[in-house]
């Protein structure tokens, strides 16, 4: 294996200390295979090596510290966002992973899991054309929603869903509804928490899913309508159609150690903590590096 010339050098500097070698420089570094004046440049800018390292150490600290707030769950770009947010603090995001691998702080990233459908849809079901068409940069807030529902463990190996809707233009999550059951209650409670929370929809406002059971059912769609909401639906199969609704429960699972809630109360609670900080909290580099309800009222303020 190939040793660095950095590494070189220093087996050459402490040798010579060692032993006393100051007069056979040329010797050991024709021995090693580095050139003399490439080991006089090395020694010559120790010193600034040595304040590099010492601003490192210092700057590090801020850098743990916000990594260790959330989990050892965030990368670069999360964490000079947070610096740059909650701190004043301005830090190249190659320089944060610089320090990151130099200090062996290594992100837990989750590791891809192949999709399930829930249930299959009978021949009554209608799927609904793909209206959106993968437009998820809609720069108007309330005009385009995505929905899904994924699982999540609770307790003794519980199981419980979460159904949730993001509005595309802000990433905001908008509407969220928990549940034990995959039965249409939990759409139903979803759209309603929707049509609470957003009021009076946009006359263009539509909501996006896959095309899973729940979305193709008719009683669904009929509700869909008469909240005045037009409906659209990716293609069979395809998972990048409904990309940023699966990008959030990726985040989600990483971030709630939802493994660890003893009931349903705990884990509705973790729950509703994760998506109030996700909304509130989690800057985001696509966002102008705000969050979901700063670029909400960025938005709506141009």
């Amino acid at each position: 294996m190939k040793i660095a010339p950095t590494e070189v050098y220093q087996l050459i500097e402490q040798t010579i200390r060692k032993y006393s070698l100051s007069h056979m420089v040329s010797f050991l570094c024709s021995f090693t295979g580095v050139s003399r004046s490439g080991y006089y440049a090395w020694l010559k800018s120790k010193p600034q090596r040595q304040m590099r390292g010492q601003k490192d150490e210092k700057d590090i600290e801020m850098i743990r510290f916000i990594f260790t707030q959330n989990q050892e769950k965030v990368g670069a770009l999360q964490i000079k966002m947070e610096l740059e947010n909650d701190y004043g603090l301005l830090m190249n995001h190659k320089k944060i992973r610089r320090l990151m691998k130099k200090f062996g702080l290594t992100a837990k990233i989750r590791q891809a899991k192949p999709y399930k459908k829930m249930m299959k849809a009978t021949q009554e079901h209608r799927t609904c054309p793909n209206h959106l068409n993968r437009e998820f940069n809609q720069q108007e807030p309330g005009r385009v929603f995505l929905t899904d529902i994924t699982y999540t463990y609770y307790g003794k190996g519980q199981k419980a869903y979460l159904s949730c809707v993001k509005d595309s233009a802000t990433k905001e999550i908008v509407a969220h509804h928990i549940s034990t059951s995959l039965e249409m209650d939990i759409v139903y409670r979803t759209l309603e928490k929707l049509e609470g929370a957003v009021g009076s929809f946009h006359p263009e406002a539509m909501i996006h899913s896959d095309q899973g059971f729940h979305y193709t059912h008719p009683k669904f769609q009929s509700r869909v309508k008469e909240a005045g909401l037009l409906q659209s639906m990716s293609r069979r199969g395809n998972c990048w159609d409904n990309a940023p609704m699966e990008s959030f429960f990726g985040h989600f699972k990483d971030m709630v150690d939802h493994e660890l809630c003893e009931n349903l109360s705990q884990l509705n609670d973790e729950v509703n903590q994760y998506i109030e900080k996700y909304n509130n909290k989690r800057y985001q580099w696509k966002l102008n590096k705000m969050t979901p309800v700063q670029y909400r009222d960025h938005l709506l303020a141009a």
